[in-house]
């Protein structure tokens, strides 16, 4: 695999007469693949430096054409920190779309800054590999963005910015190499490290306007190596009372999307999000609610003496059986006892009014 990389489109935004516009293209904008090669490309954003613009939004839809794959999606390096869409692939439109913000907008690189910190996602292309009996006559795949494509200007207003797009175009070889080139999958092998360190942070709109007043969780982390693959939360009941407040003490965890609404609203409950990059290595954060919330719901602390009373009432309810039973059983001895002894009286009676009847007889 051999890949054109020139900063092709810095040549044409020097070389061009076009008015200033900021400017999104994919790099490399050229490649060449044999069959089963993989690319891993960069969408990158370049701000309208010379008009002093900053861009803050980022909507945009990729197409690619039939004769490639994409194959995953990374956003480790992105110098997006809001993700309203994560990028997104569509196989039956052969579109890839995502959309996302930057806080305080993203101005261009640094001045003396030699790297090329301007990604938004990195994108994975394979070149599909051969079929027997089947010779494709494919020799170029096109990747480029649709005309709803946007970027909209830092400025509180949302004001959409001149754009020109530049994709890419790749040179498919119609045979395999004599080694398949995967740099993806070799990343993803190699990646030996955890997301990053990330906090959990619980929220609730007193006014009612976000999820109806209900408490939810907003958390976030990157992972530069391979990107964030997904994530998960558990709740875990601070104790057995909370299993009566909520239902199971037992809970698993659940994959999840943030903001991530609760479903223990007493706040009894220990919080856990792990987030897993694509390579599987995992971080988990730990969010235990304040006391004070704890205590300002009523219901979890009715529930407990609830639970109290209702163990009370259970333990004195199977004293008083218990009592009657022994009480009802005693009773049943003593008549047994007494029927006995008088069954005992009678037989002494007769035995006696027997000897007495034999010995007149014998005088």
């Amino acid at each position: 695999m051999k890949y054109l990389t020139p900063f092709l489109v810095s040549i044409l935004l020097i070389t061009s007469n076009q008015t200033l516009a900021a400017t999104l293209y994919i790099d490399p904008a050229t490649a060449t693949l044999h069959r089963g090669d993989t690319l891993i490309s960069a969408v990158r954003l370049m701000p309208d430096k010379e008009n002093g613009e900053c861009i803050n939004v980022i909507d945009a839809v990729l197409e690619y054409s039939e004769n490639i794959q994409p194959v995953d999606t990374s956003i480790g390096k992105s110098i997006l920190s809001v993700w309203i869409e994560e990028p997104t692939i569509n196989k039956e439109d052969r579109t890839i779309s995502f959309a996302g913000g930057i806080p305080n907008g993203y101005c261009g690189r640094v001045d003396g800054d030699p790297s090329l910190t301007n990604i938004i996602a990195e994108i994975m292309f394979r070149s599909p590999g051969l079929q027997i009996g089947v010779k494709s006559t494919s020799t170029e795949a096109v990747v480029s963005f649709l005309p709803t494509t946007q970027i909209l200007l830092n400025d509180g207003q949302g004001t959409k910015a001149p754009l020109t797009t530049y994709g890419m175009k790749v040179a498919l070889e119609n045979d395999p190499a004599a080694n398949i080139t995967d740099d993806w999958h070799r990343l993803v092998r190699e990646d030996d490290l955890p997301p990053e360190e990330f906090s959990i942070n619980l929220i609730r709109d007193e006014k009612g306007i976000n999820f109806n007043g209900r408490y939810y969780i907003i958390f976030s982390t990157k992972d530069k190596q391979t990107g964030i693959s997904h994530y998960e939360v558990m709740e875990e009941p601070l104790s057995q009372f909370s299993s009566f407040a909520w239902g199971g003490v037992g809970k698993e965890w659940v994959k999840a999307n943030s903001p991530y609404i609760l479903d223990d609203q007493t706040l009894n409950s220990t919080i856990r999000v792990r987030a897993f990059d694509k390579a599987g290595n995992e971080y988990v954060a730990t969010l235990v609610p304040d006391e004070s919330l704890r205590s300002d719901v009523a219901g979890f602390k009715n529930n407990s003496l609830n639970m109290v009373a209702i163990v009370s009432i259970v333990v004195l309810v199977i004293i008083i059986f218990t009592s009657i039973y022994y009480v009802r059983r005693r009773k049943k001895e003593a008549l047994e006892r007494e029927v006995e002894s008088e069954v005992a009286g009678e037989i002494t009676n007769d035995e006696e009014a027997d000897f007495d009847k034999e010995s007149s007889n014998q005088k």
